[in-house]
């Protein structure tokens, strides 16, 4: 038999911002289907309605626009397969669901919210606190297998409110070969009858997984090991209504761990990082979550960070371009336990991504942000040249308008505390000759610059160390920033002037 083509799906649902882990299953998928010359789909679960947030499926959209890790199919992108919209294709799953019913793998249940309720309370146990709806229970219910043929067919024909279970079928274990993980067993007793068709008619993510997987001819499922202990639902309803060899093949990607556990929004908040990949604010709360991007992550290491999350090629390499990730992924490589995520790190990823690439190409991204500060930047070529003076003290985009600004904007304050313990006349003097020396400058370069300071600091006696730290604050306000001279070159002779005269006069 010739070997399936290649289809992979990430399905989010439209429930708020798009986490960490989220977008790390994108990326395994995305990598894996380019490397198989496959086709990667995004479909959107939709089924629970009641916690549908507007705005958060034109958010998900963004956010892998952003990384570059956009699907070949999608609603956004249309495709055979469709619609990708779970809610539009409501109408296919109450078939798959009664042909269940029909062959005695699930059955109708009747009770109310009260009677679900009742039993819980009732059914309670020391050895178990939360009885579920199960082998155990299912016949104290009203259900299509407690309830009379004619009742059963009654109440459908009324239309009485009623959900469709799967019936877990006793002491049976369910195996399956997981990609990462190897062979995965289940005990069916110790798993409940989980709902497939609610009351209104829309499937639940159990029965609609396993649908639209089938349907759209889905060949690999990467998904979130929080989804292992629904799996052997979803390995019996492949087995009932499509065969368990038509299966995808199944991996079960490690959790992304914080420093108290699981990787959460809490996590962020109080330690100050990003987990989401693009601002959310979420519509219902007025929230504001920052992302990676507006922290100042570029997309290149972003998607480099997140794909060591959890994987390494077997080398010492790090730093991955999208190309060299889809040559070497592999799936297999993936580790079965959690990923720490560490902030200091991923500013790190960040930091050698902004020496490797060339600065024009986040320039349109840093210009912006000095405008935010109120810093005019009328001149590009001056910005590429200041970029790429500084770009090696830069592990965030926004680190460019503090590591620059000075460039485009006279220093409002100076740290003269830093001069003043040490300043005398000699120095002052020392001052008044470098700048009638720089105003007769013919060339203005950093090395001719650094040679006339030198040459007039041994005339005066004054060792340069003495003398480039008043400079430097006189140029920029305090102790930071590139090579000083490197500085005054970029400055231009009239403002470096300008500032040392001025800081001369504070003095």
């Amino acid at each position: 038999m010739p070997e399936k083509k290649v289809r992979v799906r990430f399905a989010p649902s439209p429930t708020g911002g798009l986490h960490l882990g989220g977008v790390r299953t994108v990326l395994y998928n995305y990598l894996f289907a380019k490397q198989h010359n496959g086709t990667f789909i995004l479909r959107i679960e939709d089924t629970d309605q009641s916690r549908f947030v507007p705005g958060a499926e034109d958010y998900i959209f963004g956010c892998l626009q952003w990384a570059g890790l956009e699907p070949d199919e999608s609603v956004v992108h249309g495709g055979d397969y469709g619609p990708y919209r779970q809610s539009e294709r409501k109408t296919q799953y109450r078939q798959y669901a009664e042909k269940l019913v029909a062959g005695g793998y699930a059955y109708y249940a009747f009770d109310t919210p009260e009677e679900l309720e009742r039993m819980r309370n009732d059914h309670k146990t020391e050895q178990n606190p939360s009885p579920q709806y199960d082998r155990s229970t299912r016949n104290a219910m009203r259900n299509s297998l407690t309830l009379p043929p004619g009742e059963v067919q009654s109440l459908l024909d009324a239309g009485a409110p009623h959900v469709i279970r799967i019936r877990m079928p006793e002491n049976e274990i369910i195996s399956f070969t997981d990609m990462i993980r190897g062979e995965v067993s289940f005990d069916t007793a110790l798993v409940d009858d989980k709902v497939l068709l609610k009351a209104d008619g829309m499937p639940t993510y159990h029965l609609a997984v396993v649908v639209d997987d089938h349907l759209m001819q889905i060949t690999h499922a990467f998904r979130g090991e929080e989804w292992l202990p629904s799996a052997p639902v979803h390995v019996l309803l492949w087995k009932y209504l499509f065969g368990t060899d038509a299966m995808p093949q199944w991996a079960h990607l490690p959790l992304i761990l914080g420093p108290s556990g699981k990787l959460s929004k809490r996590d962020g908040a109080k330690y100050g990082f990003p987990v989401f990949a693009m601002n959310w604010t979420d519509p219902r709360t007025g929230e504001l979550t920052e992302g990676f991007k507006e922290k100042g992550f570029l997309p290149e290491a972003f998607i480099n960070l997140l794909a060591v999350l959890g994987w390494n090629d077997g080398t010492q390499q790090e730093l991955f371009t999208k190309e060299e990730l889809i040559e070497k992924f592999s799936i297999e490589r993936v580790h079965s336990g959690g990923a720490k995520f560490d902030y200091e790190k991923a500013k790190w990823f960040n930091h050698e991504w902004i020496k490797k690439l060339p600065v024009t190409h986040y320039l349109p991204e840093v210009k912006p942000l000095f405008e935010q500060k109120g810093i005019t930047v009328a001149d590009e070529v001056m910005l590429e040249k200041v970029m790429n003076l500084v770009k090696d003290r830069c592990h965030l985009l926004p680190d460019f308008v503090q590591q620059g600004a000075f460039f485009f904007a006279a220093p409002a304050s100076f740290d003269l505390d830093a001069i003043k313990p040490k300043w005398n006349s000699s120095k002052a003097l020392f001052f008044s000759e470098v700048i009638r020396t720089f105003e007769l400058a013919a060339l203005w370069t950093a090395p001719e610059l650094e040679h006339n300071f030198k040459e007039i600091a041994a005339v005066n006696q004054l060792k340069p160390g003495e003398v480039l730290l008043p400079l430097r604050i006189m140029l920029v306000g305090g102790k930071f920033g590139p090579h000083v001279f490197d500085i005054a070159e970029l400055l231009g002779k009239e403002e470096t002037i300008a500032r040392i005269r001025h800081v001369l006069s504070l003095l």
